[in-house]
């Protein structure tokens, strides 16, 4: 049984590949799958331990990117994009994968027109409320569709959708209560809030927080994940603005989250702040917490600001949009929810009515009876 994945380069299209590979080798162990191997194939490796963990063999493509603006670069894309389907062809034909599954970007198209070229059947699994453009062209030919958000429904046809979450990978499904506090070195006595603003960091997300760090830090201790290209900025800012701060210490910008970090920050914390991207989004609801969500403004189809709304009428969230994300309303709206026992059980309550535990094991399923009809 062969399986090749095929997705974006971002971390919420990556890691829901990892996770759905997690769950196909361990049912592949349980139920003694011979001859087993399992492919990724994108642009970049995003991930390499990640990849080399879950037995995932690379397999690089180059592509073009078509952008939703005016750009010369379109024109030139078109040739990255043709060159790059072929080349998949060439390469998907040496492996000759019984499914291939796609996590949708602008990566996944040269395998998902090689999959259609060489009729290998194909499994797309959608993350948000409104799907990019390679998945809505995927669903045409797709044997099945796993969507995460019901509104999403409209643009496949009905008979091939199963409604299952975004996969999350088992080191984070669950947040962590054991020696959470020891391993942060923060006080147990103290709220928490945990800022998570996506694999690249959130500019506005950042700049707010900076502006209300001293009067927050009255109240709150935060873990506030800045991406890798932002730390170094937001150390020397926050270094200065606090330095007599008696809770300065409490403020802990991190450039990236590992899995462990993860897990113990969000064991951590009372309350987290979000962009609206799908993976975020199950994530926070697989926790339990609370969380203040705040969208792109402009994201394709306005998939963000619909994964926001459609979270926040589980009552889990509150929607901040980026154009009222001013300091004093996002100080009163923390202070809101967090002074308000009543209002954070029912967020609690809604975020755990909204996750969705068995996506992993649903499309892994439906990837081996695929698989296996195909080998037939």
């Amino acid at each position: 049984m062969k399986i090749l994945f095929t997705g974006g380069g971002t971390g919420g299209h990556f890691y829901p590949i990892i996770a759905i590979a997690e769950k196909l080798n361990q049912i592949i162990d349980q139920e003694k799958i011979i001859q087993s191997r399992l492919y990724f194939m994108s642009t970049n490796e995003y991930d390499k331990e990640a990849l080399l963990k879950n037995g995932l063999v690379f397999v690089g493509i180059s592509t073009g990117k078509m952008r939703l603006y005016p750009s010369i670069q379109n024109f030139f894309d078109y040739f990255k994009i043709f060159f790059g389907a072929i080349s998949a062809i060439f390469k998907i034909f040496s492996i000759y994968p019984d499914v291939i599954v796609g996590k949708g970007g602008y990566a996944s198209f040269p395998a998902l027109f090689a999959a259609r070229a060489l009729r290998i059947p194909v499994i797309i699994h959608e993350s948000d409320s409104v799907p990019g453009k390679v998945n809505k062209w995927a669903g045409k030919f797709a044997k099945r569709v796993a969507i995460s958000f019901a509104e999403a429904s409209e643009y496949f046809p009905k008979e091939k959708i199963a409604l299952t979450g975004v996969p999350i990978r088992q080191e984070i499904i669950q947040s962590s209560d054991k020696g959470v506090y020891e391993y942060l070195k923060l006080d147990p006595g103290r709220p928490t809030i945990l800022i998570l603003g996506g694999s690249q960091g959130a500019k506005i997300i950042n700049e707010t927080i900076l502006e209300t760090l001293p009067e927050l830090l009255n109240k709150y201790q935060i873990i506030h994940q800045v991406g890798n290209k932002n730390i170094e900025e937001i150390e020397s800012y926050s270094s200065v603005i606090l330095e007599k701060h008696p809770h300065k210490d409490e403020y802990r910008p991190v450039d990236y989250l590992n899995p462990l970090a993860i897990k113990m920050s969000a064991g951590a914390a009372n309350l987290v702040i979000s962009r609206a991207g799908a993976s975020a989004i199950f994530e926070i609801a697989a926790w339990g917490t609370p969380s203040i969500i705040i969208p792109i403004s402009k994201s394709n189809g306005d998939h963000q600001r619909k994964n926001a709304f459609n979270y926040a009428r589980s009552g889990a969230c509150v929607v901040l949009e980026e154009t009222n994300l001013e300091p004093h309303i996002l100080i009163a709206e923390i202070n809101r929810i967090m002074d308000n026992k009543m209002e954070i059980e029912k967020m609690k309550n809604g975020a755990r009515s909204f996750a969705k535990f068995d996506a992993s094991e649903k499309i892994a399923r439906e990837i081996i009876n695929l698989s296996l009809e195909h080998e037939k």
